[in-house]
């Protein structure tokens, strides 16, 4: 008989298997996988894509005890979305739709894990799947409508708290003017990437623990109002650094730079605040209350 490794019927060579044929994948669509990791690596908007393979292995990690209930089976599944994938990959790369050609290189990886995995393993891991659509980088048009007026209206808030402490400064757009100095809210500081990554973090989060599916929703729906609320946050000292500096200081950029790693901890704590407040309102957030609470 053949050694398990004690999760029903799941053999070590199911998974040696799955590895390699997702290996083979990436090798077969690497244009695909290289301009990814391009993107991520040179467009700042766009590095929480490196934020995906962690978010998607710590939640296979923590549903691991579910392969006990879903044993391989289902395989077809896997033929039926490589072939959807090479069609968005070869249709991508003809047309010039990038975000295609990308979703096409994803779902190709994925068909070839189910085909030795099952269609069990994707029902059951589904948010672990579904978290991988992030890896396609934001088509450029989409991300310039959303930026644009996000850009404009964090200027807005930032003038107005500003304004409150006394602080003198004028705006033109998304451009404040503070001790003679033009500081403007660009891409890097709109909170675009804060968002992402946050969303990322929170989604983790969610579905790696017991929450009711409406609590779910709730902490999904927060997180990039968290996500604003800490750029708004971090772009105030921001702006008075770069005001107030010394004349070819670089103090500016590197507190702009470290702040927004710095911030993101801080807009996870607060969705802790939002789940903690909801408990204390005694209102059912946990799929399952243990006796004491």
């Amino acid at each position: 008989m053949t050694r398990t490794i004690g999760y029903g019927k799941w053999e070590t060579w199911h998974f040696i298997a799955a590895a390699a044929f997702a290996a083979l994948a990436v090798v077969l669509t690497l244009p695909a996988w290289r301009d990814i990791y391009q993107i991520a690596t040179l467009d700042e908007e766009q590095s929480h894509i490196f934020l995906v393979p962690v978010v998607s292995a710590w939640m296979f990690w923590a549903r691991r005890l579910r392969l006990r209930t879903c044993p391989p089976a289902g395989t077809f599944i896997g033929p039926m979305i490589v072939a959807l994938g090479f069609f968005s990959y070869v249709f991508g790369y003809n047309n010039a739709v990038a975000s295609m050609w990308h979703a096409g290189a994803v779902a190709i990886v994925v068909g070839c894990v189910l085909t030795v995995l099952g269609k069990n393993v994707l029902f059951q891991f589904l948010p672990a799947f579904v978290v991988l659509v992030f890896i396609v980088p934001i088509p450029g048009v989409i991300r310039q409508q959303v930026s644009g007026p996000l850009q404009v209206a964090t200027a807005i808030v930032t003038q107005v708290i500003l304004d409150i402490f006394s602080v003198p400064l004028e705006r033109t757009g998304n451009v404040l003017v503070i001790n003679g100095r033009d500081v403007a809210v660009a891409e890097a500081c709109n909170g675009m990437r804060m968002i992402f990554a946050l969303v990322l973090v929170s989604y983790a989060f969610a579905f790696s623990i017991p929450l009711r599916n409406t609590t779910r929703l709730l902490v999904l729906v927060c997180s990039p109002v968290a996500a604003l609320i800490c750029n708004v946050i971090r772009l105030i000292p921001t702006v008075l650094v770069y005001g107030y500096q010394a004349e070819g200081s670089k103090m500016g950029d590197q507190f702009h730079d470290w702040s927004g790693w710095f911030m993101l901890p801080i807009a996870f704590m607060l969705l802790m605040v939002v789940m903690r407040a909801l408990k204390w309102a005694l209102l059912p957030v946990m799929r399952f209350n243990l006796a004491y609470q």
